[in-house]
């Protein structure tokens, strides 16, 4: 019998909180839109000052006030119940779910805005967590991977950088795949009618959406790939219409968890916050949640403990707030399902995501090494935030960390070879001066190779039949000359700035 049940126990309203209480929790939460009040803070070594300082700083003291009980708090984004701890909050939301209590969740942004979630529809435990069962299982992720990590690792900049949108691109093709079978690998439109649905949750044109991504997915239902999680749960004996769902519901999450949070892991990686693809992952999801803020309306009053929450309330789940020093020590819920999905009762699908970001990172990481450029962190001060499209990391090849020979343009064979982004220079740490100044070097080696390989081009002896070839040379020169001065050009900032 929980206190909740005892007819010795009167259920009475959460406690509210003061107005300076209140004032201070919405200048908390307007503040999550002003990332660049961090770096005064930071920089000064002053951690409790920073947006996230502040907002636990408050959580404690209203955890020491209300006993650590959920407290009721007045924003200018709404008026929300807040628990204060990751068990009062995942136990008030179970709670609340077993009663039939809650609506619709939707996300909450750092500006207040809210936002469609992507339904929550059950998946197959077995097929969602197949992929993670043992050595041979994990090894054939990997291998079902391979090509698109492939892709996204040739797609780097000059400079061995990542650009979001080619990251994104190729992670979302991954995301089909793995999903939803080699087939849907090349739908781009499936994925775009995913993130209409998503975003129009709730809304009256969700209907529509929800129709056209069926309509979409059963396309690739009608011979389900073996390898695609769409096929292992067809072979356990779902049908289309049941599985649509669950399916369009993994991939709506393995895009977020392939895209952005393996990119963050990439980065702890690199800043030596993490030790395995595992941690790494694991790590991402706890201190920067996909899902940082949920808001869940309560549609029928029920009672959680000794608390009556009535009809109307607004739930405000923010794991991210309330993390704490020590949280990742196994004392607290696990991170990955609210982290991703915003159903109370867990999702397999949440954890199918989790793992298909593990392996991207094992992937990438068993072909080259990360290197965090920016932002500047070490692993004993990660930062509050670490938005994956900001984020600039490089790939550095394994093999060397040079320039092997055969990535440069051989005179006189008449090709022009560009050189594959291998060569990273491993000093590139942040925005300092002399990071700038390590890139800048490569660079001009790149430039001043191009400018080689077009001027090899150009004396091959195939221009020489006619005059229009010869304009051709002369064009050809003219881009290595130019490549050949910038070069000296972008050497001597190189050289100023690391000076």
């Amino acid at each position: 019998m929980t206190i909740a049940d005892s007819p010795a126990t009167a259920a009475r309203r959460p406690a509210t909180a003061w107005p300076l209480e209140n004032a201070l929790f919405s200048a908390a939460m307007i503040a999550q839109r002003l990332p660049w009040t961090d770096a005064p803070a930071r920089a000064l070594g002053l951690d409790a000052l920073t947006r996230g300082g502040v907002t636990r700083l408050l959580l404690a003291h209203l955890r020491r006030t209300r006993s650590g009980r959920p407290v009721a708090l007045s924003t200018p984004y709404g008026s929300f119940l807040v628990p204060l701890t990751p068990g009062d909050t995942e136990g008030l939301l179970t709670r609340a779910d077993e009663a039939g209590a809650l609506g619709p969740a939707s996300g909450l942004t750092a500006g207040g805005q809210r936002y469609g979630l992507s339904p929550h529809a059950p998946l197959d435990r077995e097929a969602a967590v197949a992929p993670a069962a043992d050595a041979p299982a994990s090894a054939a992720m990997d291998a079902l991977l391979a090509e698109d990590v492939d892709r996204a690792i040739a797609a780097r900049r000059g400079d061995g950088t990542l650009e979001w949108h080619a990251w994104y691109r190729d992670m979302l093709r991954l995301s089909r795949r793995v999903v939803a079978g080699a087939g849907a690998a090349p739908d781009t439109l499936l994925s775009e009618v995913i993130a209409v649905t998503t975003a129009a949750a709730g809304d009256r044109s969700y209907g529509a959406g929800s129709a056209a991504l069926r309509r979409r997915l059963e396309l690739h239902l009608a011979d389900p790939d073996p390898e695609s999680l769409a096929g292992r749960v067809m072979a356990r004996g779902a049908d289309a219409d049941a599985a649509a769902p669950a399916l369009a519901h993994a991939l709506a999450l393995v895009s977020e968890a392939a895209a952005g949070t393996a990119l963050q892991a990439l980065a702890l990686l690199a800043a030596g916050a993490a030790v395995s693809p595992g941690d790494a992952v694991g790590e991402a999801l706890r201190r920067y949640p996909p899902l940082a803020a949920a808001v869940y309306p309560v549609r029928a009053p029920f009672v959680w403990e000794d608390l009556a929450i009535a009809a109307g309330t607004e739930i405000l789940r923010a794991p991210g707030w309330l993390r704490r020093p020590g949280d990742s020590d196994g004392t607290v819920p696990d991170p990955i399902p609210s982290a991703l999905c915003g159903d109370p009762a867990g999702c397999a699908a949440a954890r199918f995501a989790a793992v298909v970001a593990e392996a991207v990172v094992r992937v990438v990481t068993a072909r080259v090494r990360p290197v965090l450029i920016a932002p500047a962190c070490a692993a004993a001060r990660l930062p509050d935030t670490l938005d994956p499209r900001t984020l600039l990391v490089a790939l550095q090849d394994l093999a060397d960390p040079g320039v092997h020979e055969d990535h440069r343009g051989r005179a006189g064979d008449g090709r022009v070879t560009v050189g594959t982004p291998t060569a990273v220079p491993v000093s590139a740490y942040g925005y300092a001066p002399a990071s700038y100044g390590a890139l800048a070097h490569a660079s001009a080696d790149r430039l001043e190779r191009h400018a080689e390989s077009l001027a090899a081009c150009a004396g091959n002896s195939g221009w020489n039949g006619d005059e229009t070839g010869e304009r051709f040379r002369m064009a050809l020169l003219g881009h290595a000359e130019r490549c050949a001065e910038a070069a000296d050009d972008v050497r001597r900032a190189a050289k100023r700035l690391s000076d």
